[in-house]
């Protein structure tokens, strides 16, 4: 709601010039912006209401400008995205947001599988390998699983969960 739709809103209980003042608004001003005529909705819009409903939300201000040139409506990206900001509609993600769990280094040397060639383990407990992964949680944010694992038995021997991987 503007300035001046709060004044309209409130001049039938209070003064128009005490609004004007407390609001820094010019009292020319409220009374120019009462004597302008509605601006008739443009006629991309309902094509563009069309469009976003039909991609599921997945389509921002790039892909509908596209869509809506394609179907003959002459509109821009940043007058799109103000008309999403308007009513409050936002383009959904398509990609799942994963955190990054290492950073590359260029100079890292990568080491080498040592149970490459080996004859595999005949007794438990002879070699474990262990891995890491992330799980989502709600609200956007991640929790670490480490476990270990008895290449013979299979069986994971040990574990730990936390939120952050610690060197």
């Amino acid at each position: 709601m503007s300035r001046y739709q709060f004044i309209e809103q409130v001049a039938p209980t209070e003064p128009v010039q005490v609004l004007c003042r407390v609001l820094h608004v010019s009292p020319a001003g409220y009374y120019q912006w009462l004597g302008r005529a509605a601006r008739p909705t443009p006629s991309w819009e309902p094509a563009a209401t069309a469009a976003f409903s039909r991609h599921a939300q997945r389509y921002g201000t790039r892909r509908l400008r596209a869509e809506l040139r394609a179907e003959g409506h002459a509109v821009g990206r940043y007058a799109l995205r103000s008309w999403l900001r308007r009513r409050g509609l936002r383009a959904l993600s398509t990609r799942p947001q994963r955190p990054r769990t290492t950073v590359a280094d260029p100079a890292a040397v990568v080491a080498e599988n040592l149970l490459l060639g080996q004859p595999a383990p005949t007794a438990p407990n002879q070699v474990w390998v262990g891995a890491i992964t992330y799980l989502p949680l709600v609200g956007g944010r991640w929790c670490y699983l480490a476990t270990w694992r008895d290449t013979c038995s299979r069986r994971v021997v040990g574990w730990h969960f936390d939120h952050q991987i610690i060197k």
